[in-house]
């Protein structure tokens, strides 16, 4: 199995199949296209995976970006990982924006569940923090993903300031009435100047404050291993929604962190939020050998810190 030098073992892999994201994001940072005869084939894909699940117990797969529907032969991707014996889970996070007709298609050909981000409800300002005006086609997807049967649907919202704080209720509000579960994640230093960051950043205990308007209580259901501590919100009217919160920055979960990621050109990141440590694809072609994968990677395991690399710009993840 993939372990690091504190124990720490890799059960879910966040498998990036494009750097390329039509929407421009503040928090993402300007992606490079990759050189196309470095592109992972979903063959290589497969193999790769087959092998972390059959040698090294790999549990989850997540399909990220960029933006994955942007890939033309995703359903081919998703179709070969779905096949893969002992993989339990197999996801995707999305923009949502091309949903609406490609979530029946997907979840045919083997996915799971999607979590969708949704930067505001408000039209104009889900443009400005995007760059995109479609709002209108993300909320059509999230309807498709439910009627598709992809379960659960998630909404990922980045918390910033000045721009989607002060609609934090509406959103719960949203999640609550589509019974879906929202989570809150805090923004990251890593694409931003960190005194812009610091002015930005909304930490969790203000998200909170924030939401005290339409929550009369948290309850926290036992809790599974993950990047969030998810909760069961009581509404002022009864209802109850789950709400995660990712607080990388002001409560970090490194200990526990399970995870590593794989670029769409094979670099091997042991941290997320970390530079790939590793080249896979020289151990990918023209054949898959494991023994050299495996050097690559318990090398870069080895390597791997101890903390989220954006706390050494704010040592309290506070700012």
């Amino acid at each position: 199995m993939l372990q690091d030098s504190l124990g720490r073992t890799v059960r879910a892999l966040r498998l990036e199949v494009t750097r390329f994201d039509p929407c421009r994001r503040i928090f993402a940072p300007p992606a490079e296209a990759p050189a196309p005869d470095r592109l992972l084939t979903p063959a290589e894909m497969e193999s790769l995976c087959r092998h972390l699940v059959v040698r090294h117990g790999l549990r989850k797969v997540r399909l990220v970006g960029g933006e994955p529907t942007a890939r033309d032969d995703l359903r081919e991707i998703v179709s070969r990982l779905a096949r893969i014996e002992g993989l339990e889970d197999l996801a995707m996070t999305t923009s949502g924006l091309t949903l609406f007709r490609d979530a029946p298609a997907l979840k045919q050909a083997g996915l799971r569940r999607v979590n969708i981000w949704l930067d505001s409800l408000e039209p104009e300002k889900y443009q400005r923090l995007t760059g995109i005006d479609g709002l209108g086609d993300v909320l059509r997807g999230i309807d498709a993903a439910v009627a598709a049967g992809l379960r659960p649907v998630k909404l990922n919202t980045v918390v910033i300031r000045g721009e989607n704080d002060f609609e934090l209720s509406e959103m719960l509000l949203f999640a609550a009435w589509k019974r879906l579960e929202i989570r809150f994640i805090e923004l990251m230093p890593g694409a931003i100047a960190p005194e812009r960051w610091r002015r930005l950043f909304v930490s969790e205990a203000e998200i909170r404050q924030r939401l005290a308007d339409v929550v009369t209580g948290w309850v926290a259901p036992p809790q599974q291993p993950g990047s969030a501590r998810v909760y069961s919100a009581g509404m002022t009217y009864g209802r109850h929604v789950r709400v995660g919160f990712i607080t990388a920055m002001s409560c970090p979960f490194c200990e526990s962190c399970d995870r590593v990621h794989i670029s769409c050109e094979g670099g091997f990141s042991a941290c997320l939020a970390d530079r790939p440590a590793a080249d896979l694809l020289p151990a990918l072609r023209p054949a898959a050998d494991p023994e050299k994968l495996d050097r690559l990677m318990l090398a870069a395991m080895a390597r791997r810190s101890r903390f989220h690399p954006g706390l050494a710009q704010t040592p309290s993840g506070q700012p």
